[in-house]
This record gives structure tokens, sequence and C-alpha cells, in this order.
């Protein structure tokens, strides 16, 4: 009977011993530094599972999974080994992008674009921080390392948007969703490192304390109902690959600015995207086995994203100094920064460093206009890519 039991340790090689380390590193950063522990816990955990010989939760293989006419079949091919419980997931959740859009309606739901409708100019500033999008897209195809597709995949990570990048890279290159989803949000969680640098480089000491009154324009009922609305049929009739992302997106946030359904944002914002968070980070994590991962590949994915986040963060900084040239009352500058839509962390970063700066200063609200913003124009610039490449 024992000579039937196949052990696991004999199939064990030095790819999945250091990707059990990655794994578990993911897992510390998330429950002892509190870094994006909603994701990180569960994609080291994934990658723990993934990288398990003979587990068989997650098999790589032409055709897995293959369709299945109704649930009863389905279990049965995963009893039988046929298909990983993992490889469901990623097919019906991830492959078929309904996991990242209804992350999105979330997102809406707990989104409150008051600061964006008070300040509309916070668009110019959502728009101009996706320079660094572009400008790795670029670099990235250039170098041969990327196709034209996985390119635009790489670039997106500039957004600092979760579901938009899971999302186009979902569609366009599925093969990096692993290391390329793990990079964009454990970049997200490091904005407070990575941003005070390149602001500090690029304003001065009395532009840093520039005083913003803390109160922003009182806005209306109206305005945050229309609002929503608005927003998606422009970027529809612009980019109307776009319409997806900025669908759920807007959807979710009109639930919670109608003021009569309360229930269904809250259910939105709440359990529903708390179990949609953990089903993705689990999924993107079986993404990452050793023959995945250790690639050059990855090395160039980490490398690049410092990039997008640098270019990202200066295109919003700078777009905010250029329009203090046609301002009589001049805006804190810093505040083109938050631009980069890693909500509300680039915001918090702003708000810190104004403090810093000048002690009366108040640049929360001022800094989420443009940081909701950016999250609308990532998902535009998303479309683009789709529409240019699919």
């Amino acid at each position: 009977m024992f000579g039937l039991y196949e052990s696991a340790f004999g199939a064990l090689s030095w790819g999945n011993i250091l990707m059990f380390s990655i794994g578990g590193g993911l897992i510390y950063l998330g429950i002892a530094r509190k870094m994006e522990p909603v994701l990180l816990v569960p994609i080291g955990f994934g990658i723990f599972m993934v990288n398990l010989p003979l587990g068989g939760l997650m098999i790589y293989s032409e055709g897995v999974p293959a369709e299945v006419g109704n649930l009863g079949e389905l279990i049965r091919r995963i009893g039988a080994g046929d298909i990983g419980l993992l490889n469901v997931l990623y097919t019906y959740g991830i492959e078929s992008e309904v996991i990242p859009l209804l992350i999105f309606l979330g997102v809406g739901a707990m989104t409150d674009f008051t600061p964006t409708i008070a300040r509309p100019i916070s668009f110019l500033f959502g728009a101009a921080a996706q320079v660094g999008v572009f400008v790795v897209f670029l670099i990235a195809y250039l170098s041969g390392l990327f196709t034209i597709g996985e390119a635009a995949c790489v670039g997106i990570i500039g957004g600092s948007d979760g579901p938009p990048t899971v999302y186009l890279t979902a569609a366009l290159a599925p093969h990096l969703l692993g290391p390329i989803t793990l990079v964009a949000y454990s970049y997200m969680a490091l904005v407070p490192i990575i941003q005070p640098p390149i602001i500090r480089l690029l304003t001065s000491k009395q532009e840093r304390a520039i005083y913003m009154k803390p109160q922003v324009r009182e806005v209306s009922k109206v305005e945050l109902v229309v609002f929503p609305m608005l927003i998606f049929v422009v970027a529809a009739l612009l980019v109307p690959k776009s319409v997806p992302l900025i669908g759920m997106f807007m959807f979710g946030n009109l639930l919670r600015a109608s003021g009569v359904t309360d229930r269904l944002a809250h259910s939105a914002s709440g359990v529903f995207i708390d179990v949609l968070t953990f089903l993705l980070g689990i999924t993107v994590g079986a993404l990452m086995p050793a023959e995945v991962f250790l690639k050059p590949q990855t090395l160039a994915i980490i490398g690049l994203a410092v990039v997008a986040f640098v270019f990202s963060t200066m295109g919003g900084l700078l777009a905010a100094k250029i329009t203090n040239l046609f301002l009589k009352e001049p805006i804190n500058p810093m505040i083109g920064a938050a631009g980069v839509s890693a909500i509300p962390m680039s915001a918090r970063v702003v708000q810190k460093m104004g403090q810093e700066a000048n002690p009366r200063n108040f640049l929360i609200m001022h800094a989420m206009g443009p940081n909701m913003a950016g999250a609308v124009a990532t998902s535009v610039v998303a479309g683009v890519f789709l529409g240019m490449l699919m």
C-alpha cells in the first residue's frame, strides 16, 4: 500500500524553494509591515500552493482547463486531477475578467468624487500622471524583451491602479499576470517611499509650503449623481473599449451617490469586494510557479515599474507647476503628484510633506481630487490600449 504513495520531496526544485521564500516574504510584509495585506497575504499563500509539487491545485498544460458542460462535470474533473481548483478560479474569475470588473464596482462604491468635482482641473493632473504609462510602454517594447501587448501591460503599472492593470493584462498578456499584478500592488504600497524624493527634487521648500484653504467648494447632490453618468457616457464615446472598466466603476459610484441604494453600496464596498480581493490574490499567486516567475522578464518588470512610477509622479507634479503660471492664486504643486492613482497613499504623501513644509497646510482633500481623477484616467488608458491592440 505504501508503495503507491508518491512523496513531493523528490520533485521539489531549488526554484520552488526560492518561490517559497518570496511567498513568505510577501506574507511577512502584509502581516508585519501592513503593506497591502488584503492582497499580499493571499498572493503569498497562492505562491506556496502552486509551488508544491504534485499538489495539482494549478495544472500548467496545453488546453487546461477545457470547457465543461456543467458543475457536476467540473467537480468530477477536479477530483480526477484533470484540472486544478485554481485553474477554475483563474479561468472563470480572471481570464473571463469578471473578478477585476466586479472589484472595480466595489471600488466605485467606496469612492467619493467630491474633491474631484469641486476642482475639475484635477482631471488635468490625473491625465498628466499617465505619462509614466506611455514612457515605460515605449521602453519595454523597444527593449525587445516584450511584445507590444506585453509592453502595454508593463506600462499600465504606472497608473498605480490595480483593477485596470489586472483587466488589461488578463486580456493582452495573461502569462504575465502573476508578476505584473505582484509588482503593481507591491509598488503601490511603496508609494510613501518612492514619491517623496521625486517631489523634493522637482519642488522648492517655498513651493511645498504654499498654503491652500482646507475646505473645498461645496458640491451638490445633483452634481454627485450626474457625475458618474456623465463620465461614463463621455468615456464610452471617446474610448469604447474602456466601457467595461469605466462602466462598473461609475455604476458603483452611482450606488453611493444616489442616496437611495445605500444597502447595495454597502454590500458592494464591504464583504463583496473582500471576497473578490482574496480570490484575486490567491489566484494571482497561483500564476507564479518557479518556471513562470523566475525569468529575465520578471526582473525587467520590477525595474520598469519603478521608472513608470517616477515618470507618472513627475508628469502630475509638473502639470501642476505649469498650471500655476496661469493662476492668480497658486495651488500647491504637490497635489499634482497625487494624480498617481494609488488611492489614498499618494494623497497621504502630499498631506505629510505639505505639513512638514508648512504646519498650517491641510492638503489631503485637495490631493484626493487628482488621486481619484487618476483612477478614471488609468481606466481610459487601459481602454486605449485595448482598442489599439486587440
